[in-house]
């Protein structure tokens, strides 16, 4: 299962590195092709969910892999849980029911913390 645990976190982590990434550098009118959602939001909390994103995808993997406090991947997988039923969320109260990636993002971190168990 730790075999398991790694492929589905490091490509957890992966999407949410770039994700974040993107989020936290480009300007508003360079992630709206990608996130229309971006219109509605202030420019600072888009910048907030990115670094929350980058954080995450690190914790998944560093506390994991350097022994130092294991358990914080559970707590970055949740939160990864919380932040995919929020932009769900989003998604639907801007009349947008494409929630696809959101829903298989909720799964995946969902299974990435019970993942966490075999750790």
């Amino acid at each position: 299962m730790n075999v398991g645990y790694w492929i589905v976190a490091g490509v957890l982590a992966l999407f949410y590195l770039y994700a974040g990434g993107v989020k936290v550098v480009r300007s508003r009118d360079r992630l709206r092709p990608m996130m229309a959602w971006v219109d509605d939001t202030p420019l600072p909390v888009v910048r907030g969910i990115g670094v929350i994103e980058v954080l995450g995808a690190l914790g998944l993997v560093l506390p994991p892999l350097t022994g130092i406090a294991p358990r914080l991947a559970l707590a970055a997988a949740a939160g990864f849980v919380v932040l995919q039923v929020g932009g769900a969320w989003v998604h639907l109260r801007r009349g947008d029911s494409r929630i696809a990636l959101n829903v298989t993002l909720l799964i995946t971190a969902a299974g990435t913390a019970w993942g966490t168990t075999w750790l």
